[in-house]
């Protein structure tokens, strides 16, 4: 035995050892939905839904599970909400009519659907030029319902799940200008803001940030807004976006009051408001189908908390 272990001695000294060769698999790249920060990166088309932004038109149904939420100048005042969906498509409701500025608004998107009850003067026919798919009530198209519990014009429900169905050529998720990071050392000298208060017409749009939460939460006189399931309306981001409001003549109600055309293309003044804080920038868009690029005072991007972001289209001068 010992002479058996003496030669297996011998025999490994004399043996050249062979490099270990370690193979390690390249880690695919995270991809996320660039409209919300988080991953999965959802398959399947981007839907945006005009909605209601009143009181009657309250609870909304389906808006608290979207990716995006704009709220925009109407007219005589009012606000109203172009709502975009891409991780889910639920049943939302009230669905309400298009304006001729929606087109440019969401330019960014591509081909995606945008979904409406109708719509006057110029504001089909500028989407229908525009590129991007159109799914309206007036005209017919599948996917659209009333619920018989409320009035109209606030009953009308789209079931975004049989639009998407509909519209299989329509473009799906792309960065349309956000940056995503859950941590900004600039927030550690920025100005607390624990409520948020602003303008959109002459109706006040306000947020309360909930810490509990991690998000913003959608206020009236400082009541939080609730969709029909509940669920409050609330994003981790708010981000008041200064732009030229002009009146579009194309575009006058029953009142006689002339639609607002909100301008999206060019440059201005925004102020983005995440954990709590408050980060004032710039934003800039130089055509149509172009991204928005954000940056602060110093000209590094604005960086948004994963989870999704109100935007609100506000006048020059507005408070924030």
């Amino acid at each position: 035995m010992a002479v058996g272990v003496l030669a297996g001695a011998g025999l490994a000294g004399c043996t050249s050892a062979k490099p270990t060769v370690v193979v390690r698999a390249t880690p695919k790249p995270v991809v996320v939905n660039p409209l919300t920060g988080l991953t999965p990166s959802p398959g399947g088309p981007v839907v945006a839904v005009k909605v209601d932004d009143t009181a009657p038109g309250r609870p909304s149904m389906g808006v608290d599970r979207s990716d995006v939420i704009y709220i925009e100048e109407a007219e005589g005042g009012e606000s109203r909400m172009a709502v975009v969906f891409a991780s889910v498509k639920p049943q939302v409701r009230a669905v309400r009519s298009v304006r001729p500025s929606d087109p440019e608004l969401l330019g960014p998107y591509g081909k995606i659907i945008l979904v409406a009850s109708g719509g006057g003067g110029s504001a089909l026919p500028t989407l229908d030029r525009s590129g991007l798919l159109s799914s309206i009530n007036d005209r017919n198209q599948v996917g659209f319902y009333r619920d018989n519990s409320l009035p109209a014009p606030y009953n009308l429900v789209a079931d975004l799940a049989k639009i998407s169905a509909a519209f299989t050529s329509a473009a799906g998720v792309r960065d349309v200008g956000f940056t995503w990071s859950a941590a900004d050392p600039r927030l550690a000298a920025a100005q607390a803001a624990p409520t948020v208060s602003t303008l959109v017409g002459s109706t006040k749009v306000s947020f309360v940030w909930d810490t509990k939460l991690a998000r913003y939460v959608r206020t009236v006189d400082g009541a939080p807004i609730h969709a029909a399931d509940g669920a409050p309306i609330a994003k981790p981001n708010v981000l008041v976006q200064y732009c030229k409001v002009t009146e579009d003549r194309s575009d006058v109600d029953v009142l006689g009051s002339p639609s607002m055309y909100t301008t999206t293309i060019g440059t201005g003044q925004v102020v983005l408001f995440r954990d709590g804080k408050r980060i004032v920038g710039t934003w800039s868009r130089p055509g149509y189908g172009a991204k928005t690029t954000y940056k602060d005072a110093a000209g590094k991007p604005l960086l948004f908390a994963p989870g999704g972001t109100f935007v609100v289209l506000v006048r020059p001068g507005a408070p924030a």
